[in-house]
């Protein structure tokens, strides 16, 4: 049996994890991460809370866990990023980038250093190591829980030592095992959002990091109808706290945004979800990763290709993909909805994740 090191976040999904690959007979150790530090007694912060769950749980499993400081690779590998994109008007996943450079990197060395074999973590996805070829990330079972979105930026030799225990599990039966082992995270409610923000609203955790620079917000016809507060507070697709009122009844009436424009610092917005404005055939990444070392290609008889631009959007058929370097330009064969500069777009071959790249434009 293996060595394992399992990340322990304190939450219900890590916990059966480690419990699964313990009844398998492996030694296991939990770590719990700590990847952000100055905000343990912030009433938004759970850090402190999820330490205590975690030290729970490894007392019921009967494993060993030790809590590891990686706040200063986080802030300079993940959170640097985040401020620069924002502060250049896109509109980043800190989580992808957490994937690739903490928790399977810095965190992988430091399993490593324990003698660790492989290393485990409570994500619902899959791999499969082919006997020729590196190995896959595949979905997860259960649809709604997939993250292989999130973990799309994973080299192959990242993916080598991964193992992803709750691949084949839906969401209610990791929480009925949990229950039925008494475990005190059973019920304890997922995390959402970005994790160094937790449940603190979004600008006024940002406002601390970017300058306001206050510009027109105009409609598409190049009125001016209202003041937006600086172009880094603002996602395309956004349709609330834009400060824009729109007509009561539905979608329709409703205000998005479409556009920033940051030679002028205007935001673009338009009414209506399915304004032109807001609708993009063509996507054009950078940064691009891909899992099996080279990109995808789309040939006669092969399984089509699809990608989604965004973690909760259904994934969209591909017509054809060019690629050059770390680059790539993808045409869908319908118009995708409010494709977003900073955001990760992710290819699939039926099951399989083959890894994506950063939005960097799109067009009509």
């Amino acid at each position: 049996m293996s060595k394992i090191v399992v990340g322990l976040s304190g939450g219900v999904d890590s916990s059966v994890a480690a419990y699964l690959l313990k009844q398998q007979g492996h030694t296991v150790i939990g770590v719990f991460m700590k990847n952000w530090e100055g905000d343990d007694d912030d009433e938004y912060c759970s850090s402190r809370q999820d330490w205590l769950d975690a030290l729970a749980v490894a007392d019921v499993i009967g494993i060993d866990i030790e809590a590891v400081n990686f706040a200063k690779e986080y802030r300079e590998r993940v959170f640097a990023e985040f401020v620069r994109e924002y502060s250049a008007g896109r509109t980043p996943n800190p989580d992808v980038l957490c994937n690739s450079e903490i928790k399977f990197n810095a965190f992988w060395d430091y399993a490593a250093s324990l003698g660790a074999d492989t290393l485990a973590t409570g994500h619902y996805a899959g791999i499969v190591h082919p006997n020729q070829g590196p190995p896959q990330l595949l979905r997860a079972r259960d649809a709604s829980k997939d993250q292989s979105y999130f973990l799309h930026r994973l080299s192959a030799t990242q993916l080598a030592p991964a193992h992803f225990p709750l691949a084949h599990l839906h969401k209610t039966e990791v929480r009925a095992i949990a229950a039925d082992l008494k475990l005190p995270t059973a019920q304890k409610k997922d995390s959402t959002g970005i994790c160094f923000i937790g449940e603190r609203p979004f600008r006024q955790f940002l406002q601390g990091y970017i300058a306001t620079t206050p510009g027109p917000i105009v409609n598409d016809q190049g009125q001016t109808i209202g003041q937006h507060m600086g172009l880094s507070f603002y996602t395309l697709g956004q349709r609330k706290g834009i400060g824009v009122g729109g007509i009561k009844g539905g979608e329709e009436g409703a205000w998005f945004v479409a556009q920033k424009n940051l030679a002028s610092n205007t935001l673009v917005i338009v009414q209506g979800h399915d304004h032109p404005l807001l609708l993009s055939r063509s996507v054009s990444l950078e940064r691009c990763n891909w899992i099996a070392g080279t990109p995808p290609s789309i040939r006669s008889g092969a399984a089509v290709l699809s990608a989604k631009t965004r973690y909760r959007q259904k994934d969209a058929p591909i017509l054809s993909i060019d690629w050059d370097a770390d680059r790539a330009t993808l045409t869908f064969a319908q118009a995708q909805w409010a494709v977003t500069p900073g955001q990760s777009c992710v290819l699939y071959q039926d099951e399989v994740c083959l890894g994506g790249g950063i939005i960097s434009s799109a067009s009509p």
